[in-house]
């Protein structure tokens, strides 16, 4: 009997940023239930917020840690935002993608422009960033004050830095307006749809 062939696609993955209080968080604890796809879990210097788990929502590490992870490669991307640092360790995505798997990056702006500008052939074929537009300035500062995780001084720089983040929204392949929460997953939902059958991103094999 002759070898047959099967259809199987390459990994894809999504970048999805938007300024702070946009709904980003939440947009990607409900994509997180979704079984097909892996949520790669950043690194942090931040300290926990309430209810927040080490390995499940950060790894939460001391600076010289992260720094030491950093000057060994290990990271995708890394930033500093609001004093602390930030980074997605590369090998879980790499070899998620290699299998097949599509990933998840919760990231900021920062961070997408690093993944962005990475000459690896892997990441750049499966890069499809995302980003989340808050409606109005005026709609964020609301957002962030029903949070209540940070006083006014915070929330003033979180508002400067939104004013410039959302001038960078060309930057990204897709920009969802924001809207309700369930408005915003069936909108992302769109886009990884379109994503998974894209004829680029399958390959024929035999078995």
């Amino acid at each position: 009997m002759g070898s047959q062939k099967i259809f199987r696609r390459s990994g894809i993955l999504f970048v999805v940023s938007a300024p702070s209080g946009t709904g980003k968080t939440t947009l990607c604890d409900n994509l997180r239930k979704t079984p097909d796809f892996i949520f790669s879990i950043s690194c942090t210097t931040r300290s926990p917020r309430p209810g927040e788990l080490h390995g499940e929502d950060y790894y939460f590490l001391t600076v010289e840690e992260f720094l030491a992870k950093a000057r060994r490669g290990e990271f995708l991307e890394y930033a500093q935002v609001h004093g602390h640092y930030y980074g997605t360790p590369k090998e879980p995505v790499l070899q998620a993608l290699d299998e097949g798997t599509d990933v998840l990056l919760d990231i900021d702006v920062q961070g997408a422009d690093q993944i962005r500008s990475l000459e690896d052939p892997k990441i750049r074929e499966a890069l499809v960033d995302v980003f989340i537009m808050p409606p109005t300035l005026e709609e964020l500062e609301r957002r962030l004050r029903k949070r209540g995780t940070e006083n006014d001084e915070e929330i003033r720089l979180r508002l400067h830095r939104a004013g410039q983040e959302m001038k960078r929204w060309r930057d990204f392949k897709y920009t969802i307006l924001s809207g309700s929460v369930e408005e915003d997953l069936q909108k992302f939902r769109a886009i990884m749809k379109a994503e998974r059958y894209l004829s680029r991103r399958l390959r024929l094999e035999e078995y």
